[in-house]
């Protein structure tokens, strides 16, 4: 097994974060791992993607052309992208924002409404976590609780006690992705 991931999106959106965590959910289940952020200057507002690599083998390079699978979180990432999916690969969205959704149709396209559930939800900042759900109801290639350990991971300690609140966002994104 092995998944090449592209998450991009706009700086504050967590796509960072979600890349970190998956990262340390493949770490924790002893999965050859390979992340690579890139963002601009700015902090929030700029663009940001992450490479994420999960394998049972050796990862040679962590620098991609093409991704099995693309998470897409605005227009310009999307603009970017789309192209870079490979054929027969996985392109998932957030439709907030997006004006000109994704066309080809030698991939798979799916749909999740992020932003939409994280503000019914009543907390923004679990954006990314409902994404990963849906990513990972599409692709399961981690388990739930190797997720939670990748939370516990990469999120600091005094943030622990909101780590049940994106379970809940990660199952929430399992149930909602179309």
């Amino acid at each position: 097994m092995k998944e090449e991931i592209i998450i991009a999106g706009f700086g504050g959106q967590g796509v960072l974060s979600m890349g970190k965590i998956l990262a340390y959910s493949g770490i924790m289940q002893d999965q050859e791992v390979a992340w690579m952020p890139s963002y601009g200057p700015e902090m929030r507002g700029g663009t940001a993607n992450v490479t994420v690599i999960l394998s049972d083998e050796r990862i040679s390079s962590p620098i991609l052309q093409e991704y099995d699978t693309a998470i897409i979180l605005n227009q310009q990432s999307l603009d970017k992208f789309e192209a870079q999916v490979k054929k027969g690969g996985t392109l998932l969205y957030d439709p907030n924002g997006i004006t000109n959704p994704p066309k080809r149709t030698d991939i798979t396209i799916r749909k999740v409404a992020a932003t939409e559930e994280a503000a019914k939800m009543g907390n923004g900042k679990v954006f990314n976590m409902i994404v990963l759900g849906a990513f990972l109801k599409i692709k399961p290639i981690v388990k739930l609780e190797n997720v939670v350990k990748g939370l516990q991971k990469s999120l600091p300690e005094r943030v622990h006690k909101l780590i049940p609140m994106n379970e809940q966002a990660i199952q929430r994104g399992m149930e909602i992705v179309e």
